[in-house]
């Protein structure tokens, strides 16, 4: 069977959760079972699976990191992506009240739009306050949702390693 891992934060959650859901019948659970133990974001896939071949560069950056909601609540997904970052050896900066969204939330931002502006202001000030080189997150929601406050830039984790392992600088970083 495939790895049905997730690049974007947001869309492991539903799969991951699938079992706590208690679907009814005997063989949908066992489905459910399986998809679950199955799904894996990709940090958590690179953190168990590959042995990264990281190139430090000669700048030491200051990277605050974001854990999104969807994968540290939903997937339970915190440690796995900062270990990958910490190998680059960069400084990894968590953000104080990292557990707090930054209001994007799925269709949260829209359909809730005043109490998300006013999340993504605290979310905003708490990374400001550590004056970080760029911001690191997997969730694309959340990449967007942060890109609106700050001018700080931000990247998916994944364009972080893929610049670490011979790729190319990230545009917003050039």
């Amino acid at each position: 069977m495939a790895w049905p891992g997730t690049a974007p934060g947001c869309c492991g959650a539903p799969p991951a959760r699938w079992m706590h859901r208690q679907p009814a019948g005997q063989e949908l659970r066992k489905t459910a079972k399986l998809g679950s133990s199955l799904t894996k974001d990709i940090s958590e896939y690179l953190f168990e699976s590959l042995k990264l071949n990281i190139k430090p560069k000669e700048k030491k950056d200051k990277v605050a990191y974001h854990s999104a909601c969807s994968m540290q609540h939903g997937q339970k997904v915190h440690t796995q992506p900062i270990s990958l970052l910490e190998k680059t050896n960069n400084e990894i900066l968590e953000i104080p009240e990292g557990h707090i969204c930054c209001g994007s939330a799925g269709t949260y931002n829209i359909l809730q739009s005043k109490i998300a502006k006013q999340l993504l202001a605290k979310k905003v000030n708490n990374i400001e306050s550590l004056s970080p080189d760029f911001i690191s997150t997997g969730n694309i929601g959340c990449i967007t949702q942060i890109s609106h406050g700050t001018k700080v830039p931000i990247l998916h984790t994944i364009e972080v390693l893929d610049w670490y392992t011979g790729g190319p600088k990230p545009e917003v970083l050039k």
